[in-house]
This record gives structure tokens, sequence and C-alpha cells, in this order.
């Protein structure tokens, strides 16, 4: 079961280590996602794929927030304009936050592995 708490707790350090990040660039937003990802898996303290599911999720919640308010925008835009186009805009919306969420997956992979380092030391 996943640990909220833990994973909001991980997305708030990296946010912050984030903005400190941008005076290394590259360097410092990975160092802010390996640590974020770090709190997360061992606040969740479940072991190592624990640790990698919650700094994975850390990692990719802003992503996954704007894929899903990107989804209700297209679709509500989508129905405003009648049935038809509220279908293709649904199915627009749909593989639209499916690219997103994927896109944010993969960037979020350095959370993960910190959030299964810190799993192993939970």
């Amino acid at each position: 079961m996943t640990n909220w708490r833990a994973v909001f707790i991980g997305f708030l350090v990296i946010i912050a280590l984030s903005i400190v990040g941008l005076l290394i660039p590259g360097i410092g937003q990975l160092i802010a996602g390996l640590i974020g990802g770090f709190v997360a898996g061992y606040l969740a303290n479940g072991g190592l794929l624990s640790g990698f599911w919650h700094g994975l999720l850390a990692g990719s919640l802003g992503g996954l927030i704007i894929a899903i308010l990107l989804f209700v925008v297209v679709t509500v835009v989508g129905v405003s304009f009648g049935p038809a186009t509220g279908a293709v805009a649904g199915v627009a919306g749909v593989g639209t936050a499916a690219v997103i969420i994927l896109i944010t997956l993969i960037a979020a992979l350095d959370s993960a592995i910190g959030g299964a380092i810190g799993g192993l030391f939970a």
C-alpha cells in the first residue's frame, strides 16, 4: 500500500532541493531527485521494492498532477464544442495524459533509485 505521506514529503524535498539545484544545472536536479527519492523510500519503511515505488511516485508526482489536469481541460473544452468533438477531445486527452505520464515516469527513475536505496536503509 502506498504511503502518501512519504511520497508527499519526498516530493517537497525534491522541489526544495531543485530550487537550490538551479545553481548547478543538471547535477543539482539529479541530486535533488536522488535525495528526495531516498527520503520517500526511507519514510515508507518497506524495503527495496517499496522504496523504489515511493521514490518513483515522489519524483513523478508533479507530472502526474499536470497530466490529470491537462486531460480534464482538453476533455471539457472538447465537450463544450459538441458531442462529436467531445469524443475526439476525450481520446486526445487520454493520449496526451498517457504520453506525459510515460515521460514523467522515465524522468523520475533517479528518484526511484534513490527510493530503493532509502528503502534498504529503513
